[in-house]
């Protein structure tokens, strides 16, 4: 399984000829070392309404196909820009042909900026995904919440985690939920796209490697065998 950073919160991850696409901000993303057009998923996953984890959602789907997995809310917004898509709710799970998904709390706000106003695209939301026994984390934007202590009752093998603070939760809590967790593995991801959540991505691997746990900070356009 070949876990890639784009940038940002956004991950590419190929298992058994699938290609899954979380997040994809990358048009305006001054991290992405990857042009939208390259990008060529199956499916995408969204976890909120956020400009910068939309991002080029509807111009992928629309030009490859690929189903966009979202809140109920997302889902039938993105719909109505012509866009295939799976609407979930919180605690909902589905079996795809990929593996499972199930849609999990995130403490944050998710609103799509169209025509000068701010639209509701429903909860902010994480991703756990079950692909052949590995289980993956993706938080979303989220603060530190005592729920993540649940999360982990099921063995997570990679959380991807934000660092950048401001926005999300910082590294310290970051840190604390990786141990809630009980993550095997950590990425740090939401930090250094802009001033504003500007983070030592390095320093918070030195610190989870202080706890046990096994991080990478990777570059964006850099890969991870799992």
């Amino acid at each position: 399984m070949k876990v890639t950073f784009h940038g940002h919160s956004c991950f590419e991850i190929e298992h058994r000829g699938t290609r899954l696409l979380i997040d994809p901000f990358i048009t305006g993303n001054p991290q992405a070392k990857v042009k939208a057009e390259e990008l060529n998923p199956d499916y995408i996953l969204v976890t909120h309404g956020h400009g910068d984890h939309v991002g080029d959602t509807v111009a992928i789907a629309k030009r490859t196909g690929a189903t966009v997995i979202a809140a109920h809310e997302l889902s039938v917004w993105l719909g109505k820009q012509g866009v295939k898509a799976h609407g979930m709710a919180l605690g909902g799970g589905h079996a795809f042909p990929f593996g499972h998904v199930k849609m999990v709390l995130a403490l944050h706000g998710s609103g799509y900026e169209a025509d000068d106003q701010i639209v509701y695209m429903g909860p902010a939301a994480g991703f756990v995904l079950t692909l052949d026994g590995t289980t993956i984390y993706h938080a979303g934007d989220t603060a530190l919440f005592s729920d993540m202590k649940l999360i982990g009752r099921k063995p997570i093998d990679l959380a991807m985690l934000p660092i950048g603070d401001n926005f999300t939760m910082g590294p310290d809590d970051a840190l604390l939920a990786a141990e809630w967790l009980g993550a095997k593995r950590v990425i740090p991801m939401h930090y250094n796209t802009f001033p504003l959540i500007e983070q030592d991505g390095e320093h918070f691997i030195k610190q989870l490697a202080e706890k046990g746990i096994e991080g990478h900070a990777l570059a964006p356009g850099q890969s991870f065998e799992l």
